[in-house]
């Protein structure tokens, strides 16, 4: 709950992020002296509105921006800020602060998608392993793009730092196992064979070397992960006993 809109959001389409987090974790928000209240058909109906006047604010300034360097090119001139072209260096230090800002923006608001993952594996497993589990999920991420997200939300209070700590040592079965066990917590609906596929498609070769996967040898690594307690016990959560 907020008094005015200005009080919560920079623009438009920060307001629309924000909101959207808010409803990613089921709370609603309210504004004190606009009309707007995700609760209500009417709020959501403004919420909607305020989206369409965002995007055709993007859409316009899109165009003005084509049509002004479209037109410094006809004169001849570069489409460059001056002081970056001269590199001046607060230009180059209110360029930096920009990017700054909107990758950290960028991250905040993916991060209800990947840091929970994040979470679970870290640090018992590399960060190969964790951006493996993420994309096949649909998601485009690197070790490294994803080993610097989570120190920006680390820096920024928003993640532990024990995150970032580097992996233990493991033996080659001991590593499928804390895998298994990631991939399994974060979808406890899995099957075995589903799970045994998401092996084969990371190209994660079996304990003793093969390239197919068996769910008896998917169950045999649940049930080493229950006893080591990285997943809960069966009696706790709803585990894949089927093939």
């Amino acid at each position: 709950m907020v008094v005015r809109l200005d009080r919560l959001a920079r623009s438009v389409s920060h307001l629309l992020e924000v909101i959207e987090d808010l409803t990613a974790k089921n709370a609603h928000f309210r504004s004190l002296q606009d009309p707007i209240a995700t609760s209500t058909p009417q709020g959501m109906f403004s919420i909607q509105v305020l989206g369409t006047v965002a995007q055709l604010e993007r859409a316009l300034i899109s165009q003005r921006t084509m049509a002004g360097i479209k037109a410094a090119k006809s004169k001849g001139k570069l489409p460059v800020n001056p002081g970056m072209r001269e590199r001046r260096p607060e230009a180059l230090a209110e360029m930096t602060a920009a990017q700054r800002t909107a990758y950290g923006e960028r991250v905040r608001a993916t991060a209800n998608q990947w840091l929970p993952t994040v979470r679970r594996m870290r640090p018992d497993h590399t960060w190969d392993d964790i951006a493996r589990v993420l994309n096949q999920r649909g998601l485009d991420w690197t070790p490294e793009r994803l080993r610097r997200a989570l120190k920006w939300m680390v820096a920024e209070r928003m993640a532990d730092a024990a995150l970032l700590r580097k992996s233990p040592p493991r033996l080659p079965e001991d590593r499928l196992m804390t895998l298994v066990a990631g991939i399994h917590s974060s979808n406890p609906n899995l099957t075995l064979r589903e799970i045994a596929t998401q092996l084969e498609r990371l190209h994660e070769r079996t304990p003793r070397g093969g390239s197919k996967w068996s769910p008896s040898s998917v169950k045999n690594l649940i049930d080493r992960a229950r006893r080591s307690a990285l997943i809960a016990s069966a009696s706790d959560t709803t585990a894949p006993l089927t093939g």
